[in-house]
């Protein structure tokens, strides 16, 4: 038995005639079946699972990388560089600015990864410490949305500035725990294969807002004017994806 890539991208179990002539057979293909179905409950509902459809159209900016000698590393620097410089705009209410250092930020994110794969230097570290400036550049860019000290729900209820800070706590806290849940997941549960230097996980395609989704709603919000309303926005869904996530692993792994 082995697996191979189906239609869209989707992993399928293949067997040998001598497999299908074995009595466990019928119970691995009833099992497969079974984990097909529940993950089509939940795949590809987030812009994550679609990732590997949009890198391959950063692949020219990679190359661009790639001949300049600019390694991976140094790239994730200055995605985190990127992102800090979104947060000082959007301290200083430059919401629009901010959300053009954010876009290139993101891009960034995305590129890094293929130039690992490209120069063949897909290392650990360099795994480890992507995920770290990711959740840098998201803490930091809503930490500036809330020291702006623009009004959230404040523009519709008389509230203190303190709570309109809460619903950007509630977002830092929502985005970076949907995430956080998946190197537990790892370490927990002892997800270890990697594709393309990317670990193959079931909480890839679970939940339906995860950090792609929180970045196209911070730049749609900065650009239009509506950034309070990304804020909530983010703080509702990212938590609510996170539950969803955490209710998957207990009928998954209970």
């Amino acid at each position: 038995m082995y697996r191979s890539l189906g239609k869209k991208g989707k992993v399928k179990l293949v067997f040998s005639r001598k497999e299908h002539k074995s009595p466990l057979f019928i119970g691995t293909r009833v099992k497969e079946q079974v984990l097909m179905l529940r993950s089509q409950l939940y795949y590809d509902m987030n812009i994550t699972a679609l990732r590997p459809r949009f890198v391959v159209y950063l692949e020219p900016v990679a190359d661009i990388f790639v001949k300049s000698g600019i390694t991976p590393n140094q790239i994730s620097l200055l995605s985190l560089m990127f992102g800090i410089a979104c947060a000082l705009c959007f301290i200083d209410r430059h919401f629009f600015i901010g959300s053009v250092f954010l876009f290139i930020s993101a891009l960034l994110d995305l590129v890094d990864g293929s130039v690992a794969r490209k120069i063949g230097r897909q290392t650990k570290f360099g795994a480890v410490f992507d995920w770290i400036v990711d959740k840098y550049v998201d803490a930091l860019v809503l930490l500036g949305i809330g020291l702006s000290g623009i009004a959230i729900i404040g523009r519709f209820i008389p509230v203190t500035p303190a709570v309109d800070f809460g619903i950007v706590a509630l977002a830092i806290i929502g985005s970076l725990m949907n995430t956080f849940i998946k190197p537990v997941t790892y370490a927990e549960i002892g997800f270890k294969e990697r594709i393309d230097g990317k670990i193959e996980d079931p909480l890839e395609g679970v939940g339906f807002f995860g950090r792609p989704e929180t970045l196209l709603v911070l730049l749609l919000g900065g650009i239009t004017g509506f950034i309070w309303l990304s804020v909530i926005i983010i703080a509702v869904c990212s938590n609510l994806s996170a539950l969803q996530r955490i209710f998957y692993l207990h009928k998954t792994y209970s």
